[in-house]
């Protein structure tokens, strides 16, 4: 198989470069990623459509995957709690080396093939479940051993990877390949692939989420308010939607915790008076 990802970069002698032109040439290459990403979209499309209806029967989204893709994955899971206000176990990301290799590299934890779906059942997945297998090469043994037992049990599963006819691509029920070309410096997928995902996953979760009936409008009602800016968010919202003062709004946030809460309790006391 020809990996996109490992091939050499467009540029050479990347240490001569003045700083403006490895800037430049960086994001030269940065803004091929959107553009990756927009051909694919039907993918990403057909993917969202099948994992929705599970997630509304009360189906769990698990991520999977090794270095930066695990990372990535752990990234999109833990943000989906504070701004969605959904329960920490719905969506989970998972990384070959566990939560150590979240800072600091495990060496060769991504080459076990069997460790990711160890790692799965510590979660009891299930065929309610949905998998997403994260890897740049589509080659990570981690992610494929587990997107293999996920078929087996039927448990529904996606893969992101920058490197068409890749076994990922081909394991996995509904891939998504953004080909993103080869990295500025060679093989590291950090970069251009690493954004792809990011985006990816980005679609994913959002629109997930939105369908799940947690945004209202455009506004994130049910977002935890975790610190002072959040809070000062929450108050503009429900003076928006409700048109009260500030204070009004912070007195209905104290005593109901969200704005999704705080708005509902409004309404339903003007229908009681």
């Amino acid at each position: 198989m020809k990996k996109i990802t490992e091939q050499a970069s467009d540029y050479e002698n990347l240490e001569i470069l003045s700083t403006n032109e490895l800037l430049r040439s960086i994001n030269t290459e940065d803004a091929k990623v959107p553009v990756a990403v927009e051909q694919i979209l039907p993918a990403i499309e057909a993917f969202i459509e099948a994992c929705s209806p599970k997630m509304k029967q009360g189906g769990r989204l698990f991520y999977l995957g090794a270095g930066t893709s695990g990372r990535l994955g752990i990234v999109d899971a833990s943000e989906c709690p504070p701004t969605f206000g959904v329960p920490q176990g719905l969506v989970i990301g998972l990384i070959a080396g566990g939560d150590a290799a979240i800072r600091k590299a495990v060496e060769f934890a991504e080459d076990d093939r069997d460790q990711g779906w160890k790692d799965l059942l510590e979660h009891s997945i299930n065929p309610m479940d949905t998998l997403v297998g994260i890897a740049a090469s589509g080659t990570t043994p981690y992610v494929l051993g587990a997107l293999e037992k996920a078929n087996e049990i039927g448990v529904l599963t996606g893969g992101i990877t920058c490197n068409p006819g890749s076994p990922l691509s081909q394991i996995a029920r509904f891939p998504m390949v953004p080909v993103v070309g080869p990295e500025f410096v060679t093989g590291s997928t950090r970069m251009k692939s690493g954004t792809a995902q990011k985006l990816v996953l980005n679609m994913i979760s959002t629109s997930l989420m939105v369908q799940l009936g947690r945004v209202k409008g455009n506004k994130m009602v049910d977002m935890q308010l975790s610190n002072d800016k959040l809070v000062d968010r929450a108050i503009r919202m429900v003076c928006e939607e409700i048109h009260v003062t500030r204070a009004e709004a912070k007195k209905l946030l104290d005593e109901h915790i969200s704005v999704r809460a705080s708005i509902d309790a409004y309404h339903n006391s003007k229908r009681s008076s």
